[in-house]
């Protein structure tokens, strides 16, 4: 059956466009597993919107990787947004494009929110330093930072976010809550304790008040990584309200209407895998999950010719010895038909869970999608239309 006639009982078709026109959409989330298409998935949304829906979009990739630059022809993102040049802008609208710089985005919540002499201080530490580079979960609170930024300039009317993979995604949902656990541990309330005390050392922390906790995190940790770890929370106390306040702000807007995420898959196990456990994730979190883009698949334009009849026209052509290439096209037939039966199988595990979610697949590309050409092509199959043909 044609992909654009679905069946009986499967999902209903994701409308992109409607998403995307939307004056109420302000944020569109696109998230999945690794190597599915997802940043090119974000790029081509954005790019319609602002070219065919004339929307001011700004695209913000949290994915190292070097991809949306290319594909937008830009030769390097920041924590800036940056104007994406060649996007046809007589609908009105325009794109940007940006890159989280977790570090940059810290120091600039620092500046935003502490005294110039303070705010130096807290560069300065050599804990700072390392939790503002390479700690874990940082890089997830500032995207919900700078996310939080970009929203509440109200310079855009969408805000496109490429996650990184799915399971780092989820700490993207996470950030919050890690944070509020982090700032209301016990272990932090012990460190604060001097600050708030009235600025002792953290060595005058070994005392009869504090006894052995004080002492085996001494011990375990080193005397100066604890001397810096101090200095680092009395010289952010005064922020962690803010911190938190914030946090739990931008994840409300990630659960109101005007928040749209996108769940971008392959046909394949461990991608649609993925998918069902964001899906099952954002429903636990009460999110708006718009629909998923199923990326990459292959389908036949001849559906009533299976693999069977295929391969049993090959052989007789074969035999008698001639129309040699007819066989061997009638062989490619079947080769393909039989993987686009194997992908609706492994599809059909997501379909099965999720019924009521919008689906719009998009058949795979002959090459890489390297340009702003590439990108409309994409934008242009992620329509209700079905499958957009190769080429």
């Amino acid at each position: 059956m044609p992909a654009d006639h679905p069946a009986a009982g499967s999902p209903p078709g994701l409308d992109v466009d409607r998403i995307l026109a939307d004056p109420g959409v302000r944020i569109v989330v696109c998230c999945g597993a690794g190597g599915v298409g997802k940043t090119t998935t974000a790029a081509a949304l954005a790019l319609r919107a602002a070219e065919r829906h004339g929307r001011r979009t700004v695209v913000l990739t949290i994915d190292p990787a070097r991809r949306l630059a290319q594909s937008l022809g830009l030769t390097e993102l920041d924590n800036t947004p940056r104007p994406v040049k060649d996007v046809n802008g007589e609908a009105g609208g325009d794109l940007h494009a940006m890159m989280l710089d977790m570090k940059r985005t810290f120091d600039e919540v620092v500046l935003q929110h502490t005294e110039p002499a303070r705010a130096e201080e807290i560069f300065a530490n050599p804990f700072y330093q390392a939790m503002s580079s390479t700690f874990s979960g940082t890089q997830e609170y500032m995207a919900m930072e700078k996310l939080g930024q970009l929203r509440a300039r109200d310079e855009w009317d969408l805000i496109v976010v490429d996650t990184p993979p799915s399971r780092s995604a989820l700490d993207f949902l996470d950030a919050p809550a890690r944070l509020s656990r982090f700032l209301d541990g016990r272990m932090l309330r012990l460190l604060l304790a001097p600050a708030r005390a009235g600025g002792r050392s953290m060595f005058s922390l070994v005392t009869a008040s504090f006894g052995v906790f004080s002492r085996t995190v001494q011990k375990v940790l080193g005397a100066q990584l604890l001397t810096d770890l101090s200095g680092f929370v009395a010289a952010l106390d005064s922020m962690f309200g803010g911190f938190r306040e914030r946090a739990e702000q931008t994840y409300r807007i990630l659960q109101a209407p005007e928040t749209a995420f996108v769940l971008v898959a392959a046909p394949e196990p461990d991608a649609i895998r993925e998918a069902a456990y964001f899906a099952g994730r954002l429903r636990e979190e009460r999110m708006p999950l718009a629909g998923l883009v199923l990326n990459r698949v292959h389908r036949t334009d001849l559906p009533g010719l299976d693999a069977e009849r295929s391969l049993a026209a090959a052989a007789q052509l074969e035999r008698s010895g001639e129309h040699r290439t007819a066989a061997d096209a009638l062989r490619v037939h079947a080769a393909l038909t039989q993987q686009a039966v194997r992908e609706e199988r492994v599809s059909a595990r997501f379909t099965d869970a999720f019924p009521a979610v919008p689906t719009v697949a998009v058949r795979a590309q002959p090459a890489d999608v390297h340009d702003i050409d590439g990108l409309r092509t994409i934008g242009a199959a992620l329509t209700t239309a079905g499958l957009a043909p190769a080429g």
